[in-house]
């Protein structure tokens, strides 16, 4: 078989695997090794087998992303994510929409220690759900916000996705997390705007709650120095060049740890389900990243990228409407596919595409997480909505999809934004 038919099999096979629920860490494993060997050989298809998950799991910048996932588990578990919405009800709880304000401003800080969007969106269902049920919020808007404020748990730093994108690109993941500070701010802006307007135009949906007076207001903001420090020991200490990111991931997890078991928050039987429940993460995480290796030695052998890169460049189209074709690929995708699928399964692919292009790598790194964001809470599989749906299951997802409705289209207007502004994104990483 000839390369360009290996290729066109190979894709075939891998979307054919996903379309019957393989894993994605399988689908690509098996392509990548049988593509390779239809055109090296089986015997050297197998030496790569034996040598490439070892290769995969004792990557130095890999061991960042079990760091941040047990982060976040020790400050979930000592409760930070409680302490969070309760100071941002305190301070908006008063306004019309005031409980969906604190939503999306709890969920902008947990997804600072968080580094994941799944993991935010899980944690304030059970945290946020039920105190805006109480207040008289509708099902619909109180999911809506919900899945939408979680998207920024992955553009926020520290942020696992782009943590991925650095590792596969060979980009500055430092500059990648600061580099998503500013959008991810203006997402929370841009989502509380959307919040507001919503409780002016449908005041019964979003009442009014009680308003705090300013001695409880500040005694509330006692009860996040944890999760502030944390975020400055992990982002200021990367902005400052203090300690690398991998560096920075102990040291938030150390942080964490130590924090909760000084005030009391952390058993020894919390801490060995921080341990377990984050290394089963991890895993998943790691067999993916040995699938998507796999799978770039096929695209490597294939020369698939390039092809890919020589037929988009020659379409009788600007730089910048290539650049929206690809956005688009990632807002499709978005509906079939999880964030870290799309990220280890296309960036291969489509990174050569863009630096040929001359586009900023790490501008693209956000631009590719806001893309995933979308998809996030797109139909008809948004991971958030889903995850919402499973903790909740009383609440139907044509309940949360209508509620997401507003803050699609105002995602989409935020992608515009910084698609004709990437100097949004690219700011405080060029002052680094």
């Amino acid at each position: 078989m000839d390369r360009e038919t290996v290729m066109i099999v190979g894709f075939v096979a891998l979307f054919l695997m996903m379309a019957i629920r393989v894993p994605i860490a399988i689908a690509m494993s098996l392509v990548g090794i049988g593509g390779f060997a239809a055109v090296v050989g089986p015997s050297q298809a197998l030496r790569l087998v034996s040598l490439s998950p070892l290769s995969t799991a004792t990557t130095y910048h890999l061991g960042m992303i079990p760091m941040f996932i047990l982060m976040g588990a020790f400050a979930t578990r000592s409760g930070m994510s409680h302490e969070l919405f309760r100071a941002a009800g305190a301070w908006l709880g008063h306004r019309r929409g005031g409980l969906a304000l604190s939503t999306i401003a709890s969920c902008a800080g947990f997804a600072a220690i968080s580094g994941s969007s799944i993991a935010t969106a899980a944690t304030l269902t059970k945290v946020a759900l039920p105190e805006m049920r109480r207040a008289g919020y509708s099902d619909s808007v109180s999911s809506g916000v919900i899945a939408a404020g979680g998207t920024v748990g992955i553009l926020i730093p520290p942020s696992i996705v782009l943590a991925v994108y650095g590792i596969i690109t060979e980009q500055d993941i430092g500059k990648l997390f600061i580099a998503g500070l500013v959008p991810g701010l203006l997402a929370v802006a841009l989502y509380m705007l959307t919040v507001s307007i919503l409780a002016y135009m449908r005041p019964d949906d979003m009442p009014v709650g009680p308003r705090q007076g300013w001695g409880e207001r500040f005694k509330s903001l006692r009860d996040v120095w944890a999760i502030a420090l944390l975020f400055l020991l992990v982002v200021g200490g990367i902005y400052a060049g203090v300690v690398t990111p991998t560096e920075a991931a102990s040291l938030g997890a150390v942080g964490a740890l130590v924090i909760g078991v000084a005030r009391r928050r952390l058993s020894w039987a919390d801490i060995k389900f921080c341990l377990v429940d984050s290394l089963r993460i991890s895993i998943s995480i790691f067999f993916v990243f040995i699938g998507a290796l796999l799978f770039s030695y096929f695209l490597a052998i294939t020369r698939a990228p390039q092809q890919v890169a020589e037929y988009l460049t020659a379409l009788p189209i600007s730089p910048m409407g290539i650049m929206v074709l690809i956005l688009l690929l990632y807002l499709v995708l978005g509906c079939v596919l999880d964030s870290m699928a799309m990220v280890v399964l296309t960036v291969p692919i489509l990174f050569p595409v863009v630096t040929s292009l001359g586009f900023d790598p790490i501008w693209f790194g956000v631009m590719v997480v806001m893309a995933i964001e979308l998809g996030l809470i797109t139909p008809p599989i948004g991971m958030n909505v889903f995850v919402i749906n499973s903790v909740e299951r009383n609440i139907g997802l044509t309940t949360i999809y209508k509620g997401l409705l507003p803050f699609i289209a105002i995602d989409v207007v935020r992608s515009a934004v910084l698609l004709f502004f990437p100097s949004i994104a690219l700011f405080l990483p060029g002052l680094m």
